[in-house]
């Protein structure tokens, strides 16, 4: 059920770091972007966690590509009238979610070659990498593979964190 980003020309490289680390946390197959602000900027290592050393990241002149996306399933990530609110969505299994730059929206060409646009249901906007965070969990939170029990805990907390419950608080 693998899960691939599109970003439309991203200006920030803390959004850009934030969003490495939720894919890497998320397991995404992929990211692009369009644009050159990112490609400047990424100099800066934003990303905490390298998940670009396992997650392909590609610089591409369109955000949607004939060939590459047939398969995929286009959701682009955006308030526009008509979207389907995230708690309503089923989300596809091979799926390209689409998202906009943070100073601006996309564009209606790439609207109009979405399958689905779907939207956050918030009071005004979030910013990018918030929105990639947000995206991603509703994904996970809705799959029969999300993870219950204390393996994923081990498995992604800090070196530092060996914070248990006491047996009175367990959870049932």
């Amino acid at each position: 059920m693998p899960a691939h980003l599109a970003i439309s020309n991203p200006k920030s490289p803390q959004n850009m770091g934030s969003i490495l680390r939720a894919a890497g946390c998320y397991q995404v197959a992929t990211i692009r972007y369009t644009g050159k602000r990112y490609a400047r900027a990424s100099a800066f290592s934003t990303d905490t966690k390298n998940a670009h050393l396992n997650i392909p990241v590609t610089q591409v002149a369109e955000i949607i590509q004939a060939e590459p996306d047939k398969d995929l399933v286009k959701v682009g990530i955006e308030l526009v009238e008509g979207a389907t609110p995230l708690p309503k969505f089923k989300h596809p299994d091979n799926a390209l979610y689409i998202f906009g730059p943070e100073d601006g929206s996309l564009s209606q060409e790439v609207v109009n070659q979405c399958d689905h646009i779907v939207y956050i249901p918030t009071v005004g906007c979030m910013n990018l990498a918030a929105t990639v965070n947000v995206l991603l969990y509703d994904r996970l939170a809705k799959t029969a593979i999300m993870p219950t029990d204390d393996k994923v805990i081990k498995a992604s907390r800090d070196t530092n964190n060996r914070t248990k419950l006491s047996s009175s608080k367990q959870q049932p």
